[in-house]
């Protein structure tokens, strides 16, 4: 993919060692869809391709990463009139929190701070920042002009997963094994990258976690429009294992009320 460049060798080592010094990189975004077609339905086949191709172009999304040498923000590039996806002629679509979500980073003081919502309501995730084991390799590939450096990282999780078992509806948790690639730049000595990922030595251009694929199609050092990055400060304060428990909970809530109507429908899950 082509990388725009708007940064000069030649002043490079000025620019990253000046006390001001800022950036911004866009990431273009592809995350796979979990679709279960589940309960009753008369859906032929080239429905589930029409829902299945509305759902691909959904998960393909921009967003921009603004930081400097320890802060960072990284928040969905805003667009005018996003439609929303919503329920109708039987079909119900999870798509977690919306395009208004800010995720700030401090790696000075390992901490995060995400603004984000459930069905509304505003919530502002608080909690340490993930400590990633990465495993460094010497092997390379480019990436526009810059040389990137491959690393990787892999963790076993619980993922929830609510199933209707014996005509009840259940949180099911199991093990999956995480096996996240990245691959990121010297040339651009940020501990930073896309999302939650940091902690490389440079700036993460292309991260793959198995369900999402992140790729910076552009990067601007020291822009001449300087953002200040702000951490957000609005919604109910929790830690990440107690939004997990929320949104679990009103996510269960949701399909017991959709499944109340006839017990029909199509469930589509997008994402974890």
């Amino acid at each position: 993919m082509k990388i725009i460049i708007t940064t000069i060798a030649l002043f490079f080592i000025v620019l990253v060692n000046a006390q001001e010094f800022t950036g911004k990189a866009i990431y273009k975004t592809n995350r796979k869809s979990s679709i279960s077609f589940g309960g009753k339905s008369t859906m032929n086949d080239k429905m589930k391709k029409q829902i299945e191709e509305r759902m691909r172009k959904m998960n393909q999304k921009t967003f921009v990463l603004e930081f400097d040498k320890s802060t960072s923000t990284y928040k969905q590039e805003a667009k005018l009139n996003a439609p929303q996806p919503k329920a109708s002629g039987g079909i119900m679509i999870h798509t977690g929190s919306g395009g208004n979500s800010v995720y700030y980073k401090n790696i000075k003081e390992k901490r995060f701070a995400n603004k984000t919502s459930i069905m509304g309501k505003a919530f502002l995730i608080k909690d340490s920042l993930q400590n990633y084991d990465w495993q460094l390799s010497s092997e390379t590939k480019n990436i526009g002009n810059y040389t990137c450096y491959k690393a990787t990282f892999s963790k076993e999780i619980d993922k929830n997963k609510i199933e209707l078992i014996d005509g009840k509806l259940e949180n099911v948790k199991k093990k999956v094994t995480i096996n996240t690639t990245a691959w990121y730049t010297p040339q651009i000595p940020v501990s930073n990258g896309p999302s939650t990922f940091y902690g490389l030595p440079g700036l993460i251009l292309e991260i793959n976690d198995g369900t999402t694929t992140m790729v910076c199609t552009e990067i601007v050092i020291n822009p001449s429009e300087k953002n200040k990055i702000e951490e957000p400060k609005k919604g109910k304060i929790v830690n990440q294992v107690k939004y997990n428990e929320i949104s679990a909970q009103k996510e269960k809530e949701m399909l017991e009320r959709f499944r109340s109507k006839d017990g029909k429908g199509i469930e589509i899950n997008i994402g974890g």
